[in-house]
């Protein structure tokens, strides 16, 4: 009998997989071992005590022997509740907004199908379109990352997207569109027959929503996350929208998608609503002060924000990210990300002590 070698047989096999995907880039998560985590824009701070051990005696009693039941209904209904979501809509579940980005993918797939996003942008719009096979057009923002009014009107009349994807606030720019300019781009993707999806990921820190407006288009759908709540590590989003059009997207979500654990770890969440809503202000005070300190730096450029992150131009990125490193602050280097983003850095906002360390490496780096 011949004996095949461990590196013959995986190179016959990898004959297998898709070429696109195989000259893809995986999505990266950096080690953060032994450093400040400030990378993901992840809510800083934990659980009071107390409550730990309330939800640790709720996690213990579940019936994981079980695959998970009606208290998904629960979760779908206390999300609905605590969003606002308008009579008549309807709330589907994800593992975190990336599986919902992944299923509208999975339910658009018509033949010549495009996602359209402003760019630079959440690159999970990309990537689910492309693992998908559908096409995506990328529109790039104005110079001070504002939505370009003229680019996103003409790509939607020329590509005719089945999605249009508008981040509120964008990731990693961190700023709000334009009202008005969003009521244009919305309406003309609704008159050619597609979908818009408004991702609030960052709402718990942002001014404004579109929850309020969303009741008079039958074509937009509202999608949000409990990470940047607080609970990253549950990983559940929700997308909210006019009920037969959760119902068809509905169809393609496998069974089960949300563990007993995640479902209940949100219910608490939502039950002690108050506590992450302090934490969230806390956060947007300490974004404040990051950017009183940042204007007494001349060599770095920063951008308004809304969301929990702050975008920052210095000199040399790579030189600041790694001087960053070497001083125990890890953040994102997103300068290759696109020519826009040249020589950016995205900041976390952290906890005081954490910020007021991330300050001193960056200041320290340039």
């Amino acid at each position: 009998m011949t004996t095949r070698t461990a590196p013959e047989f995986s190179a016959k096999a990898l004959g297998r997989i898709r070429a696109d995907v195989q000259s893809m880039h995986a999505y990266a998560v950096q080690d953060a071992t032994g450093l400040l985590k400030l990378d993901a824009m992840e809510n800083p701070f934990g659980l009071p005590t107390e409550l730990q051990a309330e939800l640790g005696k709720r996690l213990g009693a579940l019936a994981l022997n079980r695959y998970p039941g009606s208290r998904g209904i629960d979760l779908q209904r206390a999300l609905a509740k605590h969003a606002g979501m308008p009579a008549g809509f309807s709330l589907m579940l994800g593992n975190g907004s990336d599986e919902l980005i992944s299923l509208l993918a999975i339910a658009c797939d018509l033949p010549g199908a495009a996602f359209l996003a402003p760019v630079p942008g959440f690159v999970m719009y990309a990537m689910s379109a492309q693992l998908q096979g559908l096409r995506f057009v990328g529109v790039p923002l104005g110079a001070d990352f504002e939505l370009d009014e003229a680019a996103m009107l003409d790509a939607i009349e020329r590509e005719q997207p089945a999605v249009v994807f508008l981040a509120y606030p964008n990731n990693p720019t961190a700023n709000l569109w334009d009202d008005d300019v969003m009521r244009r781009v919305i309406d003309a993707q609704g008159r050619q027959g597609g979908l818009v999806v408004i991702d609030e990921a960052y709402q718990p820190f942002a001014g404004r929503s579109w929850i309020d407006r969303i009741e008079a288009d039958g074509h937009v759908l509202l999608m949000r996350t409990l990470s940047k709540f607080g609970i990253a590590g549950a990983r559940l989003g929700y997308l909210m929208g006019p009920s037969p059009l959760i119902a068809e997207i509905d169809k393609v979500r496998p069974p089960y998608n949300i563990s007993v654990l995640n479902c209940e770890c949100a219910l608490f969440a939502l039950e002690h609503a108050e506590v992450f809503a302090q934490q969230a202000a806390r956060i947007r005070a300490e974004r404040a002060r990051i950017f009183e300190h940042l204007a007494r730096l001349p060599a770095v450029k920063s951008w308004p924000s809304d969301a929990n992150m702050i975008l920052v131009r210095v000199p040399d990125a790579d030189r600041v990210f790694a001087g960053m490193k070497e001083r125990g602050v890890l953040v994102k280097n997103v300068s290759r990300m696109h020519a826009l983003l040249a020589h950016c850095l995205r900041l976390t906002v952290g906890t005081p002590e954490e910020n007021t360390h991330m300050l001193a490496a960056l200041e320290a780096s340039l």
